[in-house]
């Protein structure tokens, strides 16, 4: 079954860490793209980080920058977002997704959700940041 598992969400105080998981099920993350979103109540999903293993770079929200890390760990066909720092405004669900690229270099990411695959999101998993 192709499908993309998410965890790590919990409840944490204001300035404390989580890492979510985002692992890959029935196929190789190769070429590819994948996006952090977040959804917070009565609020539209956004792009919080991207990763792209074309040009290896990752772009993030300003809402999120220098706090918020993607990682890869392709023996275990994960992609990691390691979230520092967090603020209450960070509660929401967090998804990931992802879409496939063509085999060359210097094809950046977006944080575009529409910009993915739609059958290549995860479940989500709850981060709730408590003040």
């Amino acid at each position: 079954q192709v499908q993309l598992v998410e965890s790590g969400g919990g409840l944490v105080q204001s300035g404390e860490s989580l890492r979510l998981s985002c692992t890959a099920s029935g196929f190789i993350l190769d070429h590819y793209a994948i996006g952090w979103f977040r959804q917070a109540p009565g609020k539209e999903r956004e792009g919080v980080s991207c990763f792209s293993s074309s040009d290896k770079r990752t772009r993030s929200s300003d809402s999120v920058k220098g706090r918020f890390t993607i990682s890869t760990d392709n023996r275990k066909n994960t992609v990691y977002l390691e979230m520092n720092s967090l603020k209450p405004e960070d509660t929401a669900i967090y998804y990931c997704a992802v879409t496939f690229l063509i085999a060359s270099p210097n094809i950046p990411c977006e944080m575009r959700d529409d910009w993915y695959e739609d059958d290549f999101w995860g479940q989500g998993t709850q981060v709730t940041v408590s003040s």
